[in-house]
């Protein structure tokens, strides 16, 4: 990491400096494996209590904590947030070259910006466009009329099909396909019969999709990621999808096609979503969530059975196949009961 001093840090997040502002800090590290030369944080009170045998040379905290600190200080209202500012300033992770690498192959109308880098291996077909400052690792494929906006990173081994509209400042991990062919066949007496799919894929701007993720054309319309969407790994997003703006989506999510999510939702992990359906916005799913019908008011959501002893779930599913005639059985009595009561 970047060396700092500790005034410096202080000066950059607007913290009030309690201690030695000279204290050089050479990385960040968690409150229980800090050494001497690390900063770290306490966000949660339920890690207080390691505070007094933390070996970091500064910590960040809330200004109610400060009584329990024995180092030097940085006094926030957000120690979460100041720590995530902080190792944004000292990240020294390698930063790409801002050139085209020998083997690459770009069509000769294909239109670059300034300060392009392109990686190795890889592919810019015809009609493309790229902003300024955008870098496209090694092995990726750019198909045709794909326009990329300024400052966007695709990084190594990603494919971009033919005419997809990517904004700027976006970040698009390794493995990452947009603009595939959807799953739309019809089946003609036996015979699947391919849909054609001649949407396109639009992302906005600020947009983070993770590794391994792919995000299908739409058939007519297009599919449309809206700005400040952040997508974690290994999420299958079908045709004509349209996503909110500032939604948040974590990893092996499933979309089928032609569903719409709101702004401002927050959707866990392994959940899977049916297609043809909306969901407003601010709508929270919760991990393993499985809709299968619209959403029309702002909430948390969750489904599913926690995993439970092996011994208790197999009563609980035996119960579950019961429910229809326990349901009956109960629909019975109450008619009885009602019959009795007029009586």
């Amino acid at each position: 990491m970047i060396e700092m001093r500790l005034s410096d840090l202080a000066l950059q997040l607007g913290a009030k400096l309690y201690g030695d502002k000279n204290i050089i800090i050479t990385g960040i590290a968690s409150i229980n494996n800090a050494q001497i030369g690390h900063i770290t944080f306490l966000k949660d009170q339920r890690f207080l209590n390691q505070l007094s045998s933390c070996r970091a040379s500064a910590v960040i905290l809330s200004k109610n904590n400060l009584v329990f600190c024995r180092v030097a200080a940085l006094v926030v209202k957000d120690p979460y947030l100041a720590y995530i500012k902080i190792a944004q300033l000292m990240d020294n992770a390698p930063k790409p070259t801002k050139n085209i690498a020998s083997g690459v192959i770009i069509a000769s109308d294909a239109i670059l910006g300034k300060r392009i880098g392109i990686g190795a291996n890889t592919v810019i077909e015809s009609g493309v466009i790229l902003g300024d400052d955008v870098i496209i690792g090694p092995g990726s494929f750019i198909g045709k009329k794909t326009k990329i906006g300024t400052g966007t990173r695709l990084w190594a081994n990603v494919t971009i099909c033919h005419e997809v509209e990517i904004g700027e400042c976006c970040s698009i991990q390794s493995g990452t396909i947009i603009g595939s062919d959807g799953f739309g066949y019809i089946n003609d007496h036996g015979v699947w019969i391919k849909i054609p799919h001649l949407g396109k894929v639009k992302i906005g701007n600020n947009v983070e999709i993770g590794a391994c993720t792919t995000i299908d054309r739409g058939t007519l319309d297009d599919t449309t990621i809206e700005n400040g969407v952040i997508i974690d790994n290994q999420c299958q997003i079908a045709h004509n999808v349209v996503i909110g703006a500032h939604t948040a989506i974590a990893g092996g999510v499933i979309m089928a096609g032609s569903l719409t999510i709101g702004r401002y939702c927050m959707i866990g992990g392994a959940s899977v979503i049916n297609g043809h359906i909306n969901i407003c916005d601010k709508v929270t799913v919760t991990g393993m969530g499985m809709v299968m019908k619209p959403i029309k008011q702002p909430g948390i959501y969750s489904s599913g059975i926690p995993v439970q002893p092996n011994t208790m779930w197999w009563k609980t599913a035996a119960l579950i196949m019961r429910i229809s005639s326990i349901n009956k059985r109960i629909k019975t009595i109450e008619q009885k009961l009602k019959k009795l009561l007029c009586l």
